[in-house]
């Protein structure tokens, strides 16, 4: 059976919606240029041999709309097959999943896997309804169902009454992520799996918008809860809103070996779950043990654990869920969503760029990528690195 592994990744810059370095980017322009830059790291790959690119987006519509994997694959002149895959936060994990998956059952050789999320230019999903909304998701509209898209920081908040998270908890936990996100940063550890993008005036440095560099836990407990009333999830202990593009190239370990090209990683086994939609942030847990369990590892394992945060409130009682302690030195080593972002399209294949980067600078072999998801759901990856 072949082997399904990573030949090359790359990613957008992270920009802050409605203001920051990529806001005049459409979302098919940004994620072709993601791609044909992650491609030119590989020569020896003739382009025309791709079986198909399978692009995340967690709201497709609007200039993302259309089948955007089929349009970025015409914007690159690969003229490839694409689809479009919408798992929301973890929709382009879900395709590099979906690449292993083809690969593994012998129906390909070479996958694209690609995320995009631009807030800036499509912040809601499509309607005919007023304000673009759909009534069924509103308060007091579900006819007895559970609430399936009530806003994210709600759910977080569910999450930390029911497990009991502080507040000074949640924010020790943003300020841990802000401080190695900008160490990060300065260590040029980011730089390495940024791709250059171009602009009028030159290009855009290889750097995120988000991290705050001057953050202290004093800033952080003055901030208001922002969700809730009373509640104890703030813009500070949070993920903020963004736009990037990331992408992965996925290709079976014999076509590998046949172009000569050294793989990356291996993707060993993945997993996924459901849980109530109003207790979404602790999705990770069981996605994790499934991923593991499948893999015939435990969480000692990992030399690495990347667990996305969209809110300190889900993270910290998703890693107590797996036994790691949430200030464990191995996870999220080089922070995280509250400090870099989450365009949620890109999220997946973002993280999997940072974690097989933190794997290649830790000299580590082993890491589990993992991540709640809109609607009740969890996700996860466990990935090995082989160079």
């Amino acid at each position: 059976m072949p082997e399904p592994v990573i030949a090359a990744f790359g990613r957008s810059p992270i920009g802050r919606a409605f203001k920051g370095s990529l806001v005049n980017w459409r979302s098919d322009d940004l994620a072709a240029h993601v791609v044909e830059s992650v491609l030119d790291k590989l020569p020896a790959l003739d382009r025309r041999s791709i079986d198909d690119l399978i692009c995340g987006c967690g709201l497709p519509g609007g200039e993302q709309g259309f089948n955007i994997g089929r349009v970025v694959s015409i914007l690159t002149r690969l003229n490839v097959p694409g689809t479009t895959v919408n798992r929301y936060c973890a929709s382009s994990l879900q395709t590099t999943r979906m690449a292993a998956h083809a690969i593994r059952c012998g129906e390909g050789e070479v996958f694209l896997s690609v995320g995009v999320e631009s807030i800036t230019r499509y912040q809601y999903g499509t309607s005919d309804m007023p304000n673009n909304r759909n009534p069924r998701l509103e308060a007091g509209n579900a006819e007895a169902y559970p609430d399936i898209y009530i806003l994210m920081g709600e759910t977080a908040e569910n999450v930390a009454r029911r497990e009991r998270i502080s507040r000074e908890e949640m924010d020790r936990f943003g300020l841990r992520s802000q401080e190695l996100a900008v160490a990060s940063q300065d260590s040029g550890f980011y730089a390495r799996e940024i791709v250059p993008m171009p602009t009028g005036e030159g290009g855009l440095p290889a750097t995120d918008d988000g991290p705050r560099r001057n953050t202290s836990l004093e800033k952080l407990a003055a901030l208001e809860a922002a969700f809730r009333e009373g509640g104890s999830v703030t813009a500070g202990n949070s993920c903020p809103l963004n736009d990037g593009a990331a992408a992965v190239v996925v290709m079976s370990d014999r076509k590998a070996e046949e172009l000569g090209i050294q793989p990356l990683a291996r993707v060993v086994s993945t997993g996924l779950s459901a849980l109530e939609p109003e207790f979404m942030g602790l999705g990770p847990i069981a996605a994790s043990r499934q991923a593991l369990s499948r893999a015939g590892m435990s969480i000692d394992d990992m030399d690495i654990i990347e667990i996305n945060e969209a809110f300190a409130a889900q993270v910290i009682p998703s890693a107590r869920g797996l036994g790691l302690d949430p200030f464990d030195d191995r996870l999220n080593p080089h922070g995280g969503a509250i400090a870099l972002g989450h365009p949620f399209g890109m999220t997946g294949a973002r993280i999997l760029c940072t974690l097989l980067n933190g794997l290649q600078d830790k000299d580590g072999q082993l890491g589990l990528e993992t991540m709640c998801v809109g609607g009740g759901m969890g996700m996860a990856m466990v990935v090995e690195r082989l160079s």
